[in-house]
């Protein structure tokens, strides 16, 4: 399998749970969104050859994920450009402004939790497994049940407000 058809694949599988993770650290900023998207998708084919398997692979693909939203929040953004004759097409989602209003309001509840915890309830929100949250995060399974109690906990009474 070549590596651009293996990489239209990843990009295919990950490109919406990537763009909405970082959509979720940009409290629903979809430019700033789409910028980070873009930057873990040349990121995940600059390092594709080196990837090992050690790691799950959307696992992988998550940790670049935070770790580039992490690092355009605390840094001026800084634009690469690569050209590439074209990117797989992606479908639309739907637009919807009732629950965009309500995505507004759990995105800046979210914005309110400190990095950890936006992490676990982003990937929480992509039905990421507890075991690939914990190890993303470091920590043990039953430790991020734990926190993920916490979490809703405060998530609820932010909504309520």
């Amino acid at each position: 399998m070549s590596q651009q058809y293996q990489f239209e694949q990843i990009y295919n599988a990950h490109y919406s749970s990537v763009y909405r993770l970082c959509k979720g650290y940009f409290n629903g900023d979809e430019a700033m969104a789409s910028d980070a998207t873009q930057e873990v998708f040349i990121k995940v084919w600059q390092h594709l050859p080196g990837f090992r398997h050690d790691a799950n692979l959307g696992t992988w693909i998550y940790r670049i994920a935070v770790n580039t939203c992490l690092l355009q929040l605390r840094k001026p953004v800084s634009k690469k450009e690569i050209r590439t004759d074209r990117l797989p097409d992606v479908a639309a989602e739907a637009y919807n402004p009732a629950q965009e209003e309500r995505l507004q309001k759990m995105y800046a509840c979210i914005q309110q939790l400190d990095a950890a915890n936006r992490i676990v309830v982003l990937m929480m929100l992509e039905q990421v497994a507890y075991e690939q949250i914990a190890e993303v995060v470091g920590i043990s399974a039953d430790t991020l049940r734990v926190r993920i109690h916490r979490i809703k906990k405060q998530l609820a009474t932010c909504v309520q407000l």
